[in-house]
């Protein structure tokens, strides 16, 4: 079955940490970049950050730049995505996407 999951979001205080995490099965993740997009209440959805099939190749949206790294582990056949100092205004559903998948996505929340 091929599937990607998100885990890692949740409940943060802002100036916090959070490391997301798109793990694929059913197929290897490393032939693909992996992006990364986020949808927050009653907004548009956002692309957040990319990573090329070589771990390069990175892109970053200016709202994130700077405080967001995206990574990959192929070997582990999974994503990354390093989120520092958060605000609240990156609290949304993050979804990453590689090849034509979809993960379910992972709330994450920066609030005091």
């Amino acid at each position: 079955q091929v599937q990607l999951v998100e885990s890692g979001g949740g409940l943060v205080q802002p100036g916090g940490s959070l490391r997301l995490s798109c793990a694929a099965s059913g197929f290897s993740i490393g032939a693909y970049a992996i992006v990364w997009y986020r949808r927050a209440p009653e907004k548009e959805r956002e692309l957040v950050a990319t990573v090329g099939r070589t771990g390069e190749g990175h892109y970053y949206a200016d709202s994130v730049k700077g405080r967001f790294t995206t990574s990959r582990d192929d070997a582990r056949n999974t994503g990354f995505l390093q989120m520092n100092d958060l605000k609240p205004e990156d609290t949304a559903v993050y979804f990453c996407k590689a090849a034509n998948y979809w993960g379910q996505g992972t709330q994450v929340t920066v609030s005091s």
